[in-house]
């Protein structure tokens, strides 16, 4: 358990739902769903795809290893809390501050132009440089950018990158090896995760509908959530994180949540709170049947149906390495929210529940908002078994 405060200070996030936080909370409170249908990434009927709208801002490094879409999403949503990173370089110094980022793509768009165009060419494209696609790029390219000479590495764990680079910058300040960390995920579409996942058979050629009877499957997604993290008090505390590695197969989840209620488990011990505190959780969710199955006799297990949930993915598709961190900020909005009516994510859905599973309690749309919201956990289960849990609580 670690006994050390941790606060994220700063919330940068582009994704469908929004190119920033005001207009993600906004397009959530309205219910406004903004995947667009695409055949760009695979072959096949169009599928609706959770894709990031509006001009990226240009890359200020000339290496062309830096020069990726990944990178430029990363630089998005660093720009939107740069002014907080800048200060506290100077409180605290380059070598105080470090930067982890999880991510799963990372430059592999550009390695698929580069060799698709060697393939038919013998010759790869002048701008290419393989270090684009390393999974560390994200990190190393934001640490160059603000100057950090801290700490400085990527994680990629699939979908619960982006969370447990939250939960390492958490240890890293406790372990004092630094005093900040820019931390979160970012991923881009590609057609390796589009056609990888169709492959599968685990996308929907509709809107996600988690938790139906008539669930299809996932939408992709591609997204960025970036936070300052530190000791100081400002914004949301980290209050508590939970993981777990069932190892129960290589893609399929443990029908018995074992790894999920473990991570969740731990979770609230380390947060020193009760099941009955939690007032909301954003579910992994991803619309898949044996995730779903998976994540709901987990929740039902610890919460009965007591506690308020929903999945976000329908807003913003399943943005896989940054999912962690995305869905993180979607919590983080909820408790920075300081209005008289706080703001819930409803859980998007064709209401048909699967008799199959145990019974959640779901946030709907047009319901009566709770009174207030103090702690929230966010929930991220990847390939492998590779489980966490986050809790947050407001400062």
């Amino acid at each position: 358990m670690i006994q050390d405060k941790c606060y994220l200070n700063a919330l940068g996030i582009l994704c469908a739902a929004g190119n920033n936080g005001d207009e993600v909370k906004r397009n959530l409170q309205t219910g406004n769903v903004n995947l667009t249908k695409s055949d760009r990434y695979h072959r096949g009927p169009a599928l609706p795809l959770g894709l990031i709208e509006g001009k990226l801002p240009e890359i200020p490094l000339t290496h062309k290893k830096w020069h990726s879409r990944n990178n430029q999403c990363a630089y998005a949503a660093l720009q939107q809390i740069r002014t907080q990173v800048d200060h506290a370089i100077r409180q605290f110094g380059e070598h105080r501050v470090a930067v982890i980022i999880g991510t799963s793509t990372s430059g592999i768009a550009e390695s698929e132009q580069a060799i698709e165009q060697w393939v038919t060419t013998d010759t790869l494209p002048e701008s290419y440089d393989y270090g684009l696609q390393e999974m560390g790029a994200p990190a190393q390219f934001i640490a160059e950018i603000i100057g950090a000479r801290g700490p400085v590495y990527g994680i990629s764990t699939a979908c619960s990158s982006g969370a447990k680079a939250l939960a390492t910058a958490r240890r890293l300040l406790s372990a004092g090896l630094c005093d900040a960390v820019i931390a979160g995920g970012v991923d881009t579409m590609c057609q390796l995760t589009v056609q990888g996942f169709s492959s599968l058979q685990a996308v929907s050629e509709d809107i996600c509908n988690p938790f139906s009877v008539n669930r299809k499957g996932i939408n992709i997604g591609e997204g960025a959530g970036l936070f300052l993290v530190s000791r100081q008090k400002i914004g949301v505390e980290l209050l508590g994180a939970g993981e777990s590695s069932d190892a129960h197969h290589i893609s399929a989840p443990d029908p018995a949540g074992k790894g999920a209620i473990q991570c969740m488990q731990k979770a609230l011990e380390d947060a020193q709170l009760d099941p009955t505190q939690v007032d909301y959780i954003n579910l992994h969710g991803t619309a898949t049947e044996l995730n779903d199955q998976m994540e709901s006799v987990a929740v039902n297990a610890i919460f009965s149906t007591n506690v308020l949930c929903s999945s976000t993915k329908p807003f913003t598709g399943h943005t896989l390495g940054a999912a962690g961190a995305v869905e993180a900020g979607i919590c983080w909005l909820m408790l920075a929210d300081e209005s008289t009516q706080p703001f819930m994510p409803a859980h998007l859905w064709d209401k048909q529940a699967d008799p199959e599973l145990p019974q959640l309690y779901f946030a709907e749309a047009n319901w009566q908002q709770p009174t207030s919201i103090n702690y929230v956990l966010s929930n991220s289960f990847a390939f492998g078994g590779n489980n966490i849990s986050l809790i947050l609580g407001r400062a």
